[in-house]
């Protein structure tokens, strides 16, 4: 009789959102900010998890600026299971320790890795979906990643290249593409088979771990130190030492990219194509289109958050400020965003560029303003 795999949700909620500046700050990133709806980002992702796996399964994978304001949003989550890096390293090593860690509780272990910033407005497709990948997941060596059916030619995300389609209704990913230009990107979906890469995996602790062994090799054995530690007093100083050690490195570079070259046929790399209204909401803009979307604007495409507003031969501007009456007269595609000590006017063409603003405060130690 065969064991039913235990589902674990790895949460990655380590990043600064420094494009959604001037709200995402250091210690109020844009995972836990409202963007949309009542619930943060990192909120909405346990919600839509919570009926696939009790939240004692849950692991978060943060920053030590994060840690306690997660701890506050998340009650239901153990605190020993939302665990800050001492040092910024990528989603390699991040999930990594947390396939080493679980590995050794329970090796029937299935990992989902999960963005804390992703918007989904299909909850039953999406879950649908993740089931799916975890039962691929644990019928084998396998690695599951969700590919996004293209709405249209986007330069700003990854694609995966569908191979042979399964008996399952899965598909044999041929290979990973960075972010191609828009000559690149059309083709693509004039092709048919060519998927946005979502950022959400799924894979057993132990597949993962021996994939992390082969291609991941000089980093891995800090990792495992790191996991061996993991309940012992001695955790945070091994997890300090031996983290900083781990090359600074994305999943997708340190072990798809190499699994993939393997070959569609060996290389053990499954696509689900997803169809459940996924945003990654990467930018100002990127929400802009989100509220227009989801909320349909009036004919003018304004999106408005203020107390009241106004708008006069103005059309397609995302305006944020809340605790006022907004009024736009004459202006079109701005994005503008208010807070107590910043203000950004921007366009959404260049709505990518704030990280920038983030560069130029930290290179001027203007750390009030991270």
């Amino acid at each position: 009789m065969s064991v039913k795999p235990s589902f674990y949700p790895v949460i990655l909620a380590g990043g600064r959102g420094t494009r959604f500046w001037p709200r995402s700050r250091r210690t109020t990133a844009k995972q836990v900010l409202t963007l949309e709806g009542k619930k943060t980002m990192i909120q909405q992702t346990v919600a839509r998890l919570l009926p696939l796996a009790p939240a004692r399964r849950f692991w978060v994978i943060t920053n030590s600026d994060l840690r306690n304001e997660i701890r506050r949003q998340l009650p239901r989550i153990s605190p020993r299971q939302i665990i800050a890096e001492p040092v910024a390293r990528n989603t390699a090593p991040a999930i990594g320790l947390a396939a080493y860690i679980l590995l050794r509780s329970d090796p029937k272990a299935v990992i989902g890795m999960l963005p804390a910033d992703h918007v989904i407005a299909d909850q039953k497709a999406f879950r649908k979906a993740v089931q799916h990948a975890v039962a691929i997941a644990a019928a084998g060596e396998n690695m599951v990643v969700m590919g996004i059916k293209p709405t249209r030619p986007e330069t700003g995300y990854g694609y995966i290249e569908a191979g042979e389609r399964t008996r399952d209704g899965a598909y044999r990913v041929k290979r990973f593409i960075e972010k191609p230009n828009l000559e690149k990107a059309q083709e693509f979906i004039d092709a048919g088979n060519y998927y946005w890469n979502s950022g959400i995996f799924v894979w057993s602790a132990r597949t993962l771990v021996n994939a992390l062994r082969e291609h991941f090799s000089e980093s891995a054995p800090h990792l495992e130190k790191i996991a061996a530690a993991f309940g012992t007093r001695n955790f945070d100083k091994v997890f300090a030492r031996e983290y900083r050690k781990c090359e600074n490195i994305s999943v997708d570079y340190a072990v798809l990219e190499p699994r993939s070259a393997k070959g569609e046929h060996h290389s053990n790399l499954f696509s689900i194509p997803a169809d459940f209204g996924w945003n990654d909401l990467g930018s100002w803009a990127a929400l802009y289109e989100h509220h227009a979307l989801a909320k349909g604007t009036a004919s003018d495409g304004n999106v408005i958050e203020g107390a009241g507003g106004y708008a006069l031969e103005a059309a397609g501007n995302y305006i944020y400020a809340p605790r006022k009456f907004v009024a736009a007269v004459g202006v079109n595609d701005l994005v503008v965003v208010e807070t107590d000590d910043a203000l950004l006017i921007t366009t959404r063409q260049r709505a990518q560029d704030v990280g920038k603003i983030v560069k130029h405060l930290d290179e001027k130690g203007m750390k009030k303003l991270l």
